[in-house]
């Protein structure tokens, strides 16, 4: 076996393996959400985060696909009030899922799986501490689902995601800050946190078995 084919197996055996925690997490009660008190912040992004620094953006982009797809499965088979701006597959009254619904449940999850590899390696280029930059490509990787998603419901469902939380249109974008701000800003700190211990530990081991 080649270097590079071996290199490809331990790539492919690695993707595998953060695939299914992703999958793992999504599917567990109180892992892939963390009550805290006043919001519950997710991990479900978290390895496709550090999969993404570790892996590559490819292989990211494919955990963050994994991460849409378990978003789909769970609100169209464990559906809430909401769930049609995650899936096609799902109506509650007028509020029926569309073409629209994968775009929301599909591309911030991917760009999370890429996004932090590029924000690491840029930093990294900078001169940036390593545990800097690990924070950095959390922060920004975490925030890259919950800006997009959120933004994407109001330009593509909000008059009628405004009526079903009984909110009125001129003050929705307001609710959709609020979440950003209440969930997405502990999202991030989360993130942060666990990709900087994971990754680092990470590269740890892989200079000890150099």
């Amino acid at each position: 076996m080649t270097k590079r084919s071996k290199n490809d197996t331990v790539g492919l055996v690695q993707l595998a393996l953060f695939g299914a925690i992703v999958i793992l997490i999504a599917f567990t009660p109180f892992i892939g959400y963390i009550p805290l008190g006043f919001t519950k912040a997710t991990t479900i992004h978290i390895p496709v985060i550090i999969g993404s620094i570790i892996l590559g953006p490819r292989r990211g982009a494919v955990l963050g696909f994994i991460f849409g797809l378990t978003s789909l499965i769970n609100n169209t088979i464990n559906p809430s009030l909401t769930s049609f701006v995650f899936t096609p597959f799902y109506s509650l009254g007028n509020a029926n899922g569309n073409f629209l619904s994968l775009v929301i449940c599909f591309v911030p999850r991917i760009l999370v799986g890429i996004v932090p590899y590029y924000t690491y390696k840029a930093f990294s280029k900078l001169k940036a501490n390593s545990v800097i930059s690990c924070i950095i490509a959390g922060v920004l990787g975490s925030l890259t689902n919950t800006i997009l998603v959120m933004n994407m419901i109001y330009f593509f469902f909000g008059e009628i995601y405004g009526k079903i939380q009984g909110t009125a249109q001129n003050t929705l974008y307001s609710v959709i800050l609020s979440v950003i701000l209440i969930n997405g800003v502990p999202e991030a700190i989360v993130a942060a946190i666990i990709t900087t211990f994971v990754v680092k530990a990470i590269q740890s081991a892989r200079k000890v078995n150099l």
